[in-house]
C-alpha cells in the first residue's frame, strides 16, 4: 500500500498567481512558509523555516486568488508531486510542489476585515466578539491568547479516568 499525502499549515509568502489552462481550467500557484522551533542539546532555541510550493486547480483556484493574499494563514491538504522540464540553458529542472485537494483559509487578521469576509474564510476574532460589538474585539482576542492554569497541584487520584 502506498500513501502520498501532504498536510501543511502556514502563511502565504506571496499573493497567489491565477492563470487559465488552454482548456479553460483555472490554476493558482502560491507558496506557504512553515516554521519549526526546537531547543538544541545546549538548550538554545533554534528555528528553521521551510517553503512549500502549492498548486490548486478549478473553482478552488479562483477562490484562493480572490480571497488570499501574502501573509494569509492557510491549511493545505493534497499530494506531493515533482515535475521536470528542460530549461532554456539545456539543463533539466525539477520542482516539487503540493497539488492541493483542499485549501482551508485560516483566521483573518483584524486589519484585513474587508470585502468578502464570509466566503470560505474562517473568522477567528469576530466569532469571539460577536455580541459585544467591534470596540471590544482587541480585548476578546487578547483573552483568547492567554491561558490561566490553576496554581494548586492536581492529584492524579481525582482524575475520573
Amino acid at each position: 500500500m502506498y500513501l502520498n499525502k501532504a498536510l501543511v499549515i502556514g502563511n502565504l509568502t506571496r499573493d497567489p498567481e491565477v492563470k487559465a489552462l488552454p482548456s479553460g481550467i483555472q490554476v493558482s500557484t502560491f507558496s506557504v512558509a512553515t516554521n519549526r522551533v526546537w531547543k538544541d542539546k545546549n538548550g538554545a532555541k533554534q528555528e528553521s523555516v521551510d517553503f512549500h510550493n502549492v498548486v490548486v486547480f478549478g473553482r478552488q483556484a479562483e477562490t484562493v486568488g480572490q480571497y488570499l493574499k501574502k501573509g494569509s494563514s492557510v491549511l493545505v491538504e493534497g499530494r506531493m508531486q515533482t515535475r521536470s522540464w528542460d530549461g532554456q540553458d539545456g539543463v533539466k529542472k525539477y520542482r516539487t510542489e503540493i497539488v492541493a485537494d483542499r485549501v482551508q483559509f485560516g483566521p483573518r487578521s483584524a486589519g484585513s476585515a474587508g470585502a468578502g469576509a464570509g466566503a470560505g474564510a474562517t473568522s477567528g476574532a469576530s466569532g469571539a466578539s460577536g455580541a459585544k460589538g467591534g470596540e471590544d474585539a482587541p480585548i476578546a482576542k487578547e483573552a483568547l491568547d492567554t491561558i490561566e492554569y490553576p496554581s494548586e497541584e492536581i492529584n492524579p487520584d481525582d482524575i475520573p479516568f
